[in-house]
């Protein structure tokens, strides 16, 4: 069984170069590139790798847009730049490929790293992601928060997938307004008119969420800050964003 790892890229030159180290195991390395400023592209070429590009529309799409263009394989295995596979990893998933047949998509969990700490709640762990995809059976959908619709059964692996997620507040900002600008698209496709309590309820909705029904207390200090300014960027930021256009 022939697989492929494909990293999405968009100016990653400080993490492409361990993300493609740790997929060394994997038949083939496709860095799908969203035409990087930096030195993605040039890092990534130091191993062997092959770069297309594509500009990036949204996150569904491009998986998409991969998934496509990779060419003749049976296993996709999706990395983003900023993860890491571990030894234990790749071993269960070179494992349970041989085994087919059985399920034609996996979950795989991950360890997510915010600003410098393991975070196990407010939905960060076990955070299973749709990743190892049988080639042909998968399309995604949605352009947040994007999900993999498959035409079989699905299965959970054990070994986990590390994930630097965000190293500082600056960049989780940062990330975070490019995401809720794809938020306010999903809403608007959806016909969503927002009114003046949806920007105190929401929020608090969230807060409520990811704090006590997803745990965020587990981690503390650092929990409750991470689900204030999730519940800001989810909850009342969108619905901002969306109303002021409205009335404009």
């Amino acid at each position: 069984m022939r697989l492929t790892a494909i990293v999405l890229t968009l100016n990653e030159q400080h993490h492409i170069a361990e993300c493609v180290k740790s997929l060394q195991w994997a038949d083939e390395v496709l860095v799908f590139d969203s035409y990087s400023a930096d030195d993605t592209v040039a890092i990534a070429q130091h191993y062997p790798v092959r770069v297309l590009y594509r500009r990036f529309d949204d996150y569904a799409q491009q998986r998409n847009a991969a998934l496509e263009a990779v060419g003749h394989t049976d296993w996709v295995f999706f990395v983003d730049a900023d993860e890491r596979a571990t030894p234990e990893l790749a071993a269960e998933i070179r494992a349970v490929i041989q085994a087919n047949p059985g399920p034609v998509g996996y979950y795989v969990p991950r360890h997510n790293y915010i600003f410098g700490r393991l975070t196990l709640g407010a939905g960060y762990y076990p955070d299973y992601q749709m990743r190892l995809l049988q080639h042909g059976r998968a399309r995604y959908e949605r352009p947040v928060e994007e999900i993999a619709r498959l035409d079989g059964p699905t299965g959970h692996l054990q070994n986990v997938l590390i994930h630097y997620n965000y190293d500082s507040v600056a960049q989780f900002h940062v990330k975070q307004r490019a995401r809720a600008a794809l938020e306010v698209q999903a809403l608007r496709q959806k016909g969503i008119n927002p009114k003046l309590y949806h920007l105190l309820s929401m929020p608090l909705r969230h807060f409520w969420w990811r704090f006590v029904t997803l745990r965020g207390l587990r981690d503390g200090p650092h929990g409750l800050r991470l689900c204030g300014l999730l519940s800001y960027y989810y909850g009342f930021l969108p619905y901002w964003q969306l109303g002021r256009a409205a009335r404009s």
